[in-house]
């Protein structure tokens, strides 16, 4: 028994290096399928319109300026995701409050090492007499609220939703707004080249003569097919992340069946929708935040969120 739960544990170790060899060949897999509907859209075919003149270069205006401010989104957005640390537990944390016992002061040298010394006992695994501290036994350390071990990563990330291996990182807290427009974005972009190839797909089909070598043929029509593929499952991946969001709970959260009717961080959704976004709606759209937001919210630093008073203590 004891052999197999070794065995077990070297798979998942495997797995875990699998996704992280994985995910730097994903960067260059979405810079490739953004190159290709780039080539697609812009160069073979409405590209070649617009410099012609007349009537169609204003289709392909209408095409065209839109294509490249969404494209311009999707890699800001992108970018953003995989560059910002979605948050980790910053060195010799602990709670300011001491949930177990009731205080309003911070929890003291000696109080903290307790709480280790009775958290390294035998027992389960975030078993600390309290709902609201929980310990991490592979980090060594305590975690805050809503704050989960990634595999991947090797470490606690703060308000873990999942590891992606698109952007080649984990989505916590501090990236997980950049995350969903980035979502955003790519469901608009996705949705506007397949408007866009749409009749050059149709006329692969009709008993008409096509303009165009058979490699740019052959890519308008991976392009579209590509995109509509990506349209339709983002379209998917979004709406159920909005639906998260609305009721301010994770998807880790969520398959743990922790986000019940009397889920302590449900706010309502305005300020479930703020907790991830912000108040300032100048921001909304962009990955950033308002220097005001950062300092009033401290649900968007990762390590403190607010409660229902009436369910606080559940």
């Amino acid at each position: 028994m004891r052999s197999g739960a070794v065995v077990m544990a070297w798979n998942v170790f495997k797995f875990c290096t699998a996704l992280r060899a994985l995910g730097s060949l994903m960067i260059l897999l979405v810079l490739g399928i953004v190159g290709v509907s780039y080539y697609a859209v812009v160069i073979a075919n409405y590209g070649p319109i617009l410099l012609a003149g007349g009537v169609g270069s204003l289709l392909a205006l209408l095409v065209l300026v839109p294509f490249h401010v969404l494209l311009g989104m999707l890699l800001w957005t992108y970018f953003s995701v995989v560059l910002t640390d979605p948050g980790g537990v910053p060195p010799n944390w602990k709670p300011d409050v001491d949930e177990e016992i009731g205080e309003t002061a911070p929890l003291t040298t000696s109080e903290f090492t307790s709480h280790i010394l009775n958290l390294q006992q035998p027992g389960p695994l975030t078993d600390t007499g309290s709902p609201r501290i929980r310990y991490c036994r592979k980090c060594n350390q305590l975690k805050p609220p809503r704050c989960h071990h990634c595999s991947v990563c090797g470490r606690c990330i703060l308000k873990m939703d999942h590891h992606c291996v698109w952007v080649v990182n984990c989505v916590g807290a501090l990236n997980y707004k950049f995350f969903l427009l980035f979502l955003f974005y790519t469901f608009l972009e996705t949705s506007l080249v397949t408007l866009s190839l749409f009749p050059h797909f149709i006329a692969f089909f009709e008993d008409v003569e096509i303009p165009g070598t058979p490699g740019t043929l052959a890519t308008t029509f991976l392009t579209f097919v590509l995109n509509l593929a990506f349209a339709l499952s983002v379209m998917g991946f979004l709406i159920m992340h909005i639906s998260l969001v609305m009721k301010n709970t994770t998807t880790i959260e969520a398959y743990e069946k922790k986000a019940s009717p009397k889920w302590k961080y449900d706010l309502g959704r305005k300020k479930n929708f703020e907790q991830v976004f912000g108040t300032d709606k100048k921001y909304w759209f962009i990955p950033a935040y308002s220097e005001e937001d950062l300092r009033k919210m401290p649900a968007l630093q990762g390590l403190e969120y607010p409660t229902k008073p009436d369910v606080a203590a559940q």
